[in-house]
């Protein structure tokens, strides 16, 4: 078991050279010198409209081709024209929502939850104009999670869809994404898995997801700003275009990307496959690029158990501290995305207070509304939230328990 070369892992992210701790990686992480060096050679060496016969146009093609195929690879999608790549998980799941619409029948049934970031709720909800219903499933109020049990009693055979995210963004909670598909399935609906907060922390597998389409986004996953949307293949072909009238429904993925993707940002995330690859290298991996990902990411996980668990150890013994999600780390069952409230002190006021300190953390929403809602947790801000990444070291964490314990008994 190899751990993480922490210099040299930092020195692939400039920014880390800098003063600021960065702490709100949930909300976009840093971004690779090698993706950020790709989008530049793009505008510089190919910025030329693709298609054309003259070989600078055929070069530029190849590269927009490649990153799709690198993309595929690192979510292992059985075939490269599953992919659908976008300016953001909220924007493809509007244009999933808008292929899907009119394939639906009044009494089909959508089950989203409260715990999910709104981009994989309020599309959703869309789908009512056409006559679905929609059915909550809640998070239970013991243990904060997901129970199957619950999503059991909301499945019926008018079950067309159910929406859930593979790893909260408050909770940091992983679900049990391959147990629900299996429950939905059989029952004849489909299953759509919102992975940005997972993606940086596990090496997505959309095949062992048992999904039918999985999205996330870049930007959390140390690249540029923007997404990707694996849709399974036979869901895809039947989708009707959302593209100019003679991009018919059988040219996929183009059919779902007016006005294409973006160049640039698709050829900088080679960099995103390419370091993971490297990095398992660097650990002593061999065999597929796959395996010396998965290398890579076991040892993120490590990694970032290590410091979430000090974290989490310091603020289950404070008095005044309620952890929102579960207390430990290490088992498997949660990312590094921790959040918590204190008692008699707004969510803003801590945060407020480690900005002077040039650590960046959060309060907030987070955009999953619903579930501070649900908690009620509103009235304090929301929650104060710390997300980590396996850039991060444990001087970071010190750093920042040192500070929270300046305002926190």
């Amino acid at each position: 078991m190899n751990d993480l070369d922490l210099d040299r892992i930092r020195a692939e992210f400039p920014a880390l050279a800098g003063d600021t701790v960065f702490l709100d990686n949930a909300g976009g992480s840093q971004v690779l010198r090698r993706v950020a060096d790709r989008v530049s050679e793009y505008l510089l060496t190919s910025s030329v409209q693709l298609g054309a016969s003259y070989a600078a146009s055929q070069a530029a093609g190849e590269k927009v081709s490649a990153a799709r195929r690198a993309v595929a690879e690192l979510v292992n999608a059985a075939h490269d024209d599953e992919v659908v790549m976008g300016g953001a998980t909220t924007a493809l799941m509007f244009m999933l929502v808008q292929a899907l619409l009119p394939g639906i029948r009044p009494g089909d049934e959508i089950v989203v939850t409260e715990s999910d970031h709104e981009a994989n709720i309020g599309a959703w909800m869309r789908l009512r104009q056409a006559g679905a219903v929609v059915k909550i499933w809640q998070v239970d109020r013991d243990s904060l999670a997901l129970e199957l049990a619950d999503l059991d009693a909301l499945l019926s055979p008018r079950t067309a869809w159910v929406a859930l995210t593979w790893a909260s963004n408050i909770l940091g909670t992983v679900n049990p994404v391959a147990d629900v598909s299996r429950r939905v399935h059989a029952v004849g609906g489909r299953v759509c898995v919102d992975a940005v907060a997972y993606a940086p922390h596990r090496l997505v597998d959309v095949q062992a997801s048992g999904a039918d389409v999985v999205v996330f986004s870049f930007y959390k996953v140390f690249g540029p700003h923007y997404a990707v949307m694996w849709v399974q293949r036979d869901l895809l072909r039947g989708l009707p275009s959302l593209n100019h009238y003679f991009i018919g429904p059988e040219v996929m993925p183009y059919k779902l990307q007016p006005g294409n993707v973006n160049y640039e940002l698709s050829y900088g995330c080679i960099g995103i496959r390419d370091y993971l690859v490297d990095t398992g290298s660097a650990l002593g991996a061999a065999g597929t690029p796959r395996q010396r990902m998965q290398t890579a990411f076991d040892a993120f996980e490590r990694h970032e158990d290590a410091l979430a668990g000090r974290l989490l150890q310091w603020l289950g013994s404070r008095r005044t501290v309620r952890i929102i999600g579960r207390p430990g780390a290490g088992d498997g069952q949660r990312v590094p995305t921790i959040s918590f409230i204190v008692d008699g002190r707004s969510s803003e006021s801590v945060v407020r207070h480690v900005d002077r300190f040039g650590i960046g953390i959060r309060f907030g929403d987070f955009y999953a509304k619903r579930l501070i809602e649900a908690l009620g947790l509103q009235a304090q801000g929301g929650v104060v939230r710390v997300s980590m990444a396996h850039y991060n070291t444990v001087a970071e964490i010190d750093r920042l328990i040192d500070h929270l314990d300046e305002v926190v008994a």
